[in-house]
């Protein structure tokens, strides 16, 4: 095997290394700012990033807090209007219950008025039916007795010594 192939001659590393010194020093004039450059910049945004992230998982946290309060408030809200109208509803009966008792007792005593006006009127109708026909049989019994005139002028005599009396 040959050696000259495996080690290189003092010419060649001496051009090697000004080569891969101008090689450096053309990276670390032009190439390495604008890396850095570049690596600043997805440090800065990754940062951001990730501040963001944070940001809007606290938000998210705010939010699910500010939900939860808002669900609690509304089922509050909710279990207030129902009672609200459970009271309402109860009231409401229990007034149209009074308002119906007090409407059939108004009833009841007019149709107890109605009955009392109608029996005085039947007692009064009775009256004067039993007055007519007391009348008419005072005058039959009259006639009779006064047919004769000596019992009529004794019951006229009679009837007026009553009546002095009286």
């Amino acid at each position: 095997m040959d050696s000259a192939l495996i080690t290189p001659g003092l010419g060649v590393i001496f051009w090697m290394v000004v080569s891969f010194g101008i090689l450096v020093f053309v990276l670390l004039k032009f190439g390495w700012p604008i890396v850095l450059k570049a690596l600043d910049e997805r440090e800065t945004a990754i940062n951001e990033a990730l501040s963001a992230a944070d940001k809007a998982k606290e938000e998210m946290k705010q939010l699910k807090t500010s939900n939860e309060e808002l669900l609690r408030e509304a089922k509050i809200e909710r279990d207030e209007m129902l009672k609200n109208a459970r009271l309402t509803s109860e009231k409401i009966i229990e007034d149209s219950k009074l308002k119906a008792t007090e409407e059939a007792d108004r009833i009841v005593e007019l149709a107890r008025q109605s009955i009392e006006y109608e029996k005085m009127e039947a007692l009064h109708e009775l009256k004067n039916q039993i007055a007519t026909l007391s009348i008419e049989i005072a005058e039959k019994l009259l006639k009779q007795e006064l047919a004769d005139k000596e019992k009529a002028s004794s019951f006229i005599k009679q009837e007026l010594e009553n009546v002095k009396l009286n």
